[in-house]
């Protein structure tokens, strides 16, 4: 279950080129299993359909607080009432002024004012419009309110000029209302440090010693702990994965940078999950120039890398993976009591369908106790939920 199944999302759509993007945003919470109430002001519907709208979600869509039909007695009352959360997408210049005055002239306006749910807005127009001050001095108002504002993002307008005032990605529309919904999660309050991806040990400014990491699983904790409301903090080796919205990234490669990060990371942490696959090795010698092909055999000493693990404060809860081709459970259990941990997720990387590059995982949970808790094959991103389960557990135990 994701943290939209069941939700009740009031989806606003005001008048802007940009609303064809809020039908993909309709579709993406339906699928999520979110119900969907669609709002449109009269120059929305210039833009898209009533139709499209109601054929995505199922639900009706609301256009007129005086329609005599509707099935609601007060529509924009009993939307707003039911609502989870309301996010405006997208959010033109206009409709961004009477929400900033407080104005209640159509059925966007007076859901908002009849609210008690989150409010997102998601502003979308032309650059010279976004800068103007009183567009900035109504963004800035509705902020002082506690509406959370979603962008704009930067890039190629309408008008074929480049500028501020795009909206923003449908991923980023999903995670900034996940990270509003989550708010409440049984992780609330609580900072979680996820490492994720394979560190790198450059031998020189051209190759390096990595293994086959991905980070797919470390970013699919990241995204599943937002979920549940924790304040989270990704430490990667990855740069081709998007960022969990809200997730704040520590860019590193090596496994110093990675210790550093973490220790840092970790000072006032409630639980570390080591997803990253760190190099137990490095060379000795680092050479400063590409080292050419000679007629001889190249040797390449290594060092062994220290285990920084050791060094996190013991009031973090610590949760590991071991990522194994044989004697999975013993190899597991050898790792649970050298690194100290209070969990870990031990896979079989041989198996198919789970380890490095796929989506999906097949994951054996041991804690402390010597508990045992075989997973069947799931997304990486329920496998985080698993996984998560377990912290909650621990974090509610101590």
């Amino acid at each position: 279950m994701t943290v939209l199944q069941g939700r009740n999302v009031a989806l606003a759509i005001s008048g802007s080129i940009s609303a064809y993007k809020a039908v993909d945003l309709a579709s993406k919470l339906t699928q999520a299993g979110a119900h969907v109430d669609t709002l449109m002001t009269a120059a929305a519907t210039r833009f898209v359909t009533p139709l499209t709208l109601r054929s995505i979600t199922g639900n009706p869509v609301f256009l007129d607080m005086f329609d005599p039909t509707t099935e609601l007695a007060e529509e924009h009352v009993e939307v707003a009432r039911r609502a989870d959360a309301v996010i405006v997408v997208p959010a033109s210049a206009t409709t961004i002024a009477r929400l900033a005055q407080g104005a209640g002239d159509d059925t966007v306006t007076l859901t908002v004012l009849a609210t008690k749910a989150p409010v997102l807005i998601a502003p979308a127009m032309d650059g010279q419009m976004f800068d103007n001050e009183a567009t900035q001095a109504n963004l800035r108002a509705l902020a002082e309110r506690g509406c959370v504002i979603v962008g704009p993002a930067e890039g190629r307008l309408a008008s074929g000029r480049t500028g501020k005032g795009r909206l923003v990605d449908t991923d980023v529309l999903l995670g900034a209302l996940k990270l509003e919904l989550a708010k409440r999660g049984d992780l609330a309050g609580r900072r979680v440090v996820i490492s994720a991806g394979g560190t790198r040990e450059p031998l020189d400014p051209v190759r390096f010693i990595s293994n086959y990491s991905t980070g797919k699983m470390g970013y699919a904790l990241a995204e599943a702990a937002r979920d549940r409301g924790a304040e989270v903090t990704l430490i990667s080796t990855v740069s081709t994965l998007p960022v969990p919205y809200g997730a704040r990234l520590v860019a590193v490669e090596t496994v110093a940078e990675m210790r550093d990060a973490v220790l840092s990371a970790c000072q006032g942490a409630d639980a570390l999950i080591m997803a990253a696959a760190v190099s137990d090795y490095r060379p000795a010698d680092r050479a400063d120039h590409k080292v050419k092909k000679g007629p001889d055999h190249k040797t390449i000493d290594l060092e062994k890398n220290a285990d920084f693990l050791l060094e996190v404060p013991e009031s973090v809860i610590k949760i590991g993976f071991a990522a194994e081709t044989n004697d999975l459970d013993a190899n597991a259990q050898t790792k649970l009591a050298e690194k100290r941990l209070d969990l870990i997720a031990a896979n079989d990387v041989t198996a198919p369908g789970a380890g490095f590059a796929h989506d999906t995982n097949v994951v054996t949970l041991i804690d402390r106790s010597g508990r045992s808790e075989a997973l069947p094959l799931m997304s990486k991103y329920d496998v985080g939920q698993r996984i998560l389960d377990r912290l909650a557990e621990l974090l509610k135990a101590r």
